[in-house]
């Protein structure tokens, strides 16, 4: 058969590439570098899989080609990389016939394209490359799989190989899955990118974490195991309560795994600044994008050490002097059987100046105002959601006299808050009242950084465009001190009835072009789910104007990542980064 039969191209003169050494070729628009060393001939794609430099502009020595603008080298053969931050670069089957050279234009992948973009990300994580892993969310979601493969890949890397467990970075990779969805469509790109970067980095240079095992006995009661897990975490035993978890989740349904976890990270008082209930909500969450069954005991198991190793604050001296708020705390948690059982049948509504209350310098009727309206019949997703409307306005109202640390203060009671009030629809354990003890305490310590309040912008009206409104909020991100400026911004567009989901895209694409650190990208996240529960178009209003301003105390940034995200769309596309911009 000839060769021409084989679906093979004839591209070059044998001849003429023996005197050249080298050549490049067009196939179908391609070009495709062709080299004659040692008696042989071969042919690859001429982009650097790494930047898109021409490779014909390589050298090739002892079987290795190597590119000149990052030094990546190849196996010319089989096209095999020796430095990951390039992956292999494309090869192409040839054929010698009558003096002529022919090559296999089209020819099957040794994977499928999903499949090499999931083993690159791998790579990219194992390797802490952010351009690799960039690329590799990028040919995902060209793949149909921009979500879940990218999610699926970087808990699977962070709940082993970071000994410590959940963590920023897998809370972070948690947040962005929260936000995917309100997000535009590059963003989405971008949100993911984000999460595996920073799990990658969290887990940079850590040791591996050893999963424990579930019990033999599958028959032990919900009681029995919420018992020994509280009681290991008590004492700080991280391997007991871990194999007392996994057997819950192996033998138990989600609620009642739900009830056994926050039972425990409520034990004590506000545990390592709020961050332990709330990365244990993210790892629920995260288990439940990804499918319950298949991930609940790699990513629950791994939150363990947030409750075992966690700071309590009863033992800090902010919780007991001069007002004891740890013993109020503890006074108001004996209560809550009676409470409860006198709530049993009621219906509370939330009274006027109830939040107000909450936002009181009296911690003592912070206390009482939560225990009556226990007593009412408050459920905790009621209860949790007026204490996450105050550390809303905390944030809103941040004063910018106070150190720049300080947001970190307010954040942590917001992100806090609003965790325990995810957790409630997750189960509806008595135990997270006390969570919601905490949280209005932490509001209430929060008090003196609202002194005095910033200046929150009124309702009114604007005969501006939302579109027009939208473009300077994004100009306003992109300059210093403009925490007050993005609030009325935000303000204006409800009043131009702009479209809530416009806006909120609007914001994620001014977050997601940052540097933004761990605080700002939950900031958005939390503020938007706080958006999506709220009833009221005044607390809808709140809630994104208290994101604003905390985003743009914290913007600009360098934007070095958008820049790395830039490079691999640019590439995607098959832009010449090389060529004179």
């Amino acid at each position: 058969m000839a060769v021409e039969d084989t679906g093979y191209v004839q591209v070059a003169s044998l001849s003429d590439l023996e005197d050249e050494g080298r050549k490049v070729v067009s196939s179908d628009g391609r070009p495709i570098a062709l080299f004659h060393h040692e008696g042989e001939v071969y042919a690859v794609d001429n982009r650097c899989p790494h930047m898109g430099f021409p490779l014909t502009r390589g050298t090739v020595e002892d079987g290795i080609l190597t590119c000149h603008w990052h030094h990546a080298r190849f196996e010319l053969e089989a096209g095999d990389t020796f430095d990951l931050f390039a992956d292999d670069v494309q090869t192409f089957p040839t054929e010698i016939d009558d003096g002529k050279v022919y090559l296999d234009p089209n020819p099957e992948p040794d994977v499928p394209p999903a499949t090499r973009f999931r083993n690159r990300l791998a790579d990219g994580l194992e390797e802490d490359i952010s351009l690799v892993m960039a690329k590799s969310i990028i040919g995902l979601d060209e793949e149909g799989e921009g979500f879940y493969t990218p999610l699926e890949t970087a808990v699977n890397f962070g709940t082993r190989y970071r000994e410590m467990g959940w963590g920023r970075g897998l809370t972070t990779l948690g947040c962005m899955a929260n936000l995917y969805d309100h997000v535009g469509g590059r963003d989405k790109r971008r949100a993911m990118f984000t999460g595996v970067r920073e799990v990658a980095d969290n887990s940079a240079g850590e040791p591996p974490r050893f999963q424990q095992y579930a019990f033999d006995n599958q028959n032990l009661s919900k009681e029995r195991l919420k018992s020994w897990f509280r009681d290991t975490c008590e004492v700080r035993d991280a391997d007991g309560a871990e194999r007392c978890l996994l057997t819950a989740i192996d033998s138990l349904p989600p609620d009642d795994v739900a009830e056994i976890v926050f039972s425990a990270a409520t034990d004590h008082r506000y545990m390592n600044a709020g961050h332990a209930l709330d990365f244990i909500n993210t790892a629920f969450e995260t288990s439940q994008h990804l499918g319950w069954e298949e991930h609940a005991d790699a990513a629950l198991a791994s939150t363990v050490a947030q409750i075992t190793d966690a700071t309590r604050s009863e033992e800090l001296s902010s919780w007991r002097q001069p007002v004891d708020i740890a013993g109020l705390c503890a006074d108001a948690n004996d209560l809550l059987p009676d409470l409860v059982a006198a709530g049993e049948g009621k219906e509370w509504e939330r009274p006027e100046g109830f939040v107000e209350t909450l936002l009181a310098d009296d911690a003592e009727a912070i206390i009482d105002a939560l225990t009556d309206a226990i007593r009412a019949g408050a459920t905790t997703s009621q209860l949790a959601d007026a204490v996450a409307r105050a550390a809303t306005r905390r944030v809103l109202w941040f004063a910018t006299n106070n150190e720049f640390t300080d947001w970190n203060t307010v954040h942590h009671t917001f992100t806090y808050a609003n965790a325990v009030h995810r957790a409630s629809e997750k189960t509806d354990a008595t135990e997270l009242y006390r969570a919601c003890f905490d949280g209005a305490m932490s509001v209430y310590l929060d008090r003196f950084l609202n002194s005095p309040r910033a200046p929150v912008p009124d309702p009114g009206e604007t005969d501006r465009a939302p579109t027009d409104v939208r473009e300077d909020l994004l100009a306003a991100f992109d300059e210093q001190g403009n925490t007050n400026r993005t609030a009325t911004l935000v303000s204006e567009h409800f009043d131009a009835d702009g479209d809530p989901d416009d806006l909120k895209r609007t914001l994620g694409r001014g977050l997601l072009r940052e540097d933004a650190d761990f605080h700002t990208l939950q900031s958005l996240t939390a503020a938007i789910e706080r958006f999506e529960y709220v009833g009221e178009k005044s607390e809808q209003r709140t809630a994104l104007m208290a994101a604003a301003r905390y985003m743009a105390a914290h913007f600009p940034t360098r934007r070095s990542n958008e820049q790395t995200f830039s490079i691999a769309t640019r590439l995607h596309r098959g832009e010449r980064l090389h060529e004179v911009e």
